[in-house]
Order: structure tokens, then sequence, then C-alpha cells
């Protein structure tokens, strides 16, 4: 019996791993199936596909990542904690976006985040620590199931997609 749920189990995740496809049809009608989209249909998303954006990653950051998105907050005159709150994410393995604040509309936003605007600040989820104290966010990752560690072979992200936009120019 426990042989049969194991092969149960395998055949489960080989099929969980096929290429999907997603389109609009003609009709209008959204199509999500295992074989390419027919004729000139626009706009195909693939999933599944091995450079999938975070393929690479564990289950548990994977899993860590959906329930609880990482956003570091960072301005351009903040050096040395910035990078000690960006090199601790990375020590992890923690997949994250940064946002350096460069208007006043980003400034507002983090004063409604975290009381006033102070930076590195960032936010798990929508749990949230103002300043770069290691334990406050050590603790936040914890209680979001990120790994301690990053797992081996990894590379830093230094922020998987990054949130900034660059200023316009006077």
């Amino acid at each position: 019996m426990r042989r049969l749920l194991v092969l149960c189990l395998v055949l489960t995740s080989v099929c969980a791993s096929a290429q999907t496809y997603r389109w609009v049809d003609p009709a209008g009608r959204t199509v999500i199936s295992d074989t390419p989209p027919p004729g000139k249909v626009k706009s195909v998303a693939k999933t599944g596909d091995a450079a999938e954006t975070g393929d690479n990653l564990p289950f548990a950051v994977k899993k860590a990542m959906e329930a609880f998105p990482v956003t570091l907050y960072t301005s351009a005159d903040c050096a040395s904690e910035c990078k000690q709150a960006r090199d601790l994410l990375n020590g992890r393995g923690v997949p994250f976006s940064e946002k350096m604040l460069q208007s006043a509309a980003d400034a507002n936003e983090l004063k409604q985040l975290v009381g006033d605007v102070f930076v590195p600040s960032v936010k798990v989820g929508n749990q949230r620590v103002r300043g770069f104290e290691a334990g406050a966010y050590d603790n936040l990752l914890d209680l979001a199931g990120y790994p301690k560690t990053a797992a081996y072979g990894s590379k830093p992200s230094g922020g998987l997609t990054p949130v900034a936009k660059p200023a316009a120019a006077p």
C-alpha cells in the first residue's frame, strides 16, 4: 500500500512540473492548456518553464516568498546599515525587492508604513521593522518561514526585482 501511495505522489509531481500555456482566444475566453496555442494568438504566458523566475529556488523559499514577500526600503545616502540589511537578506538566500526612496511619494509611503522616514526599513508580508537590527530581521524572516542560511550554491540576489525607478532629469 505504501509503495502505491509513493508511486502516486511521484507521478503527480511529474505531471505537476509539465509546462502549461495560458492565452486568450478570439472569443475572449482565457484558455489554460498543456499544448501550445493554435494560430496567431497574442500574449501567451508559459509556466513551468525552467527559465521561469525563481525556478531555481528551494521549495521553502518559494512558499515563504509567495506568502510573505520582502521589501527593503533604502536611500542613496544610507551606506553602512543598508549594506548590512542587504547582506543579511542575501546571506539567508531571501529574494527581496529593494525600493530606493527617490521622491516625496516614496517617503510618504515609508512614513505610512513605519511611522517616519527611516532607512533601512524592511517589510516582510504585513510586518515591518524600522531601521536595521539583525535580531529583528531574523525574527521576521524566521516567522515567515525563510531558511536561516542560503541554499548551497545560491548567489546573492541584491534584490530580485528592484522597485526603484530612475529619477527624471530636471
